[in-house]
């Protein structure tokens, strides 16, 4: 136990903040309260989609007619990792306040937040880790959506948690976003196996890269399932990230692999309790950690 807590204190090279450590750690203790300092930094760049959003001067996010069309692009490959983030913010306005002016915010997607909070967390010495799986909440549209989270270990409960950063200020949202239920967030490896145990005709999905076509289920599920994996081992790679093996086989896998893969994914079920497991096919599978996509 104190093994794996110890590793989630740890920081990888997307979630250190080196010199911005104490500024982090100096932060609200109240998750809360963190979460929505946290959130009135930046802009969801879905926002930009909406007209009404776009040509408002009261949004949530401030006053939107400031920012210019250059701008509305999101900047999630811009600043990959919590440090390029925070010097960026701080660089455009050194207040980090809720009265942020929309102009001086960052526009990054669910990851930039997830990632965000688990590296403040990380500095404050709270075991945390960043999750990727499928939700349905932030567009409350019945589709499952891919969407990344936190997880974090909660001392007083002596639980782990998952919180959403992304979505705290969503007044739709009819459950504890600081405690979400498992049936709110389905991690990727619940619904790979669901879909594998042909269980998945209850849950519309969805993929903001991917679209919803039967042929681009598999790569989804894939996708989604080594995001998280990477998450559980401290390594929160990128979206263009992929392990190189899917790309050369253009995502069509033998049986043999699905079965691989169906190990892997039972695994991530419980990563508590599998820890020692999923750590030692880190080490040892080296196909799962070679990456391409990007520069690589």
């Amino acid at each position: 136990m104190k093994k794996m807590m110890d590793f989630y204190k740890e920081t990888s090279c997307y979630t250190d903040l080196g010199l911005y450590t104490d500024f982090a750690r100096n932060l609200p203790d109240d998750i809360k309260e963190l979460c929505l300092l946290q959130r009135m930094q930046t802009i969801h760049p879905i926002a930009f989609k909406k007209k009404e959003i776009r040509n408002s001067k009261d949004s949530f996010w401030g006053d939107m007619t400031q920012i210019s069309d250059m701008r509305l692009l999101r900047e999630d490959d811009i600043f990959p990792n919590s440090i390029s983030m925070l010097a960026e913010i701080l660089r455009r306005d050194s207040h980090y306040s809720v009265n942020r002016e929309a102009t001086n915010k960052i526009y990054v997607t669910c990851r930039g937040q997830a990632l965000l909070l688990a590296s403040t967390l990380k500095a404050k010495k709270i075991p945390a880790r960043v999750r990727s799986g499928f939700a349905e909440y932030p567009t409350d549209s019945g589709i499952f959506w891919d969407h990344w989270i936190t997880e974090y270990y909660d001392a007083k409960s002596k639980k782990w948690k998952f919180v959403d950063a992304d979505c705290c200020c969503n007044d739709n949202i009819d459950f504890d976003i600081y405690d979400i239920p498992s049936d709110k967030f389905l991690t990727a490896a619940e619904v790979w196996l669901a879909y594998r145990e042909k269980r998945l005709d209850s849950i519309r999905l969805g993929h903001a890269y991917y679209g919803t076509s039967e042929s681009k289920l598999m790569e989804s599920l894939t996708t989604a399932l080594f995001y998280d994996f990477h998450c559980l081992m401290n390594d929160e790679i990128i979206y263009v990230h992929y392990p190189k093996y899917l790309r050369e086989e253009k995502f069509k896998l033998d049986e043999s692999e699905l079965i691989e893969l169906d190990h892997l994914a039972k695994l991530m079920l419980d990563p508590n309790q599998n820890f020692d497991l999923l750590r030692e096919i880190w080490d040892t599978v080296s196909k799962f950690r070679i990456m391409s996509g990007g520069t690589i």
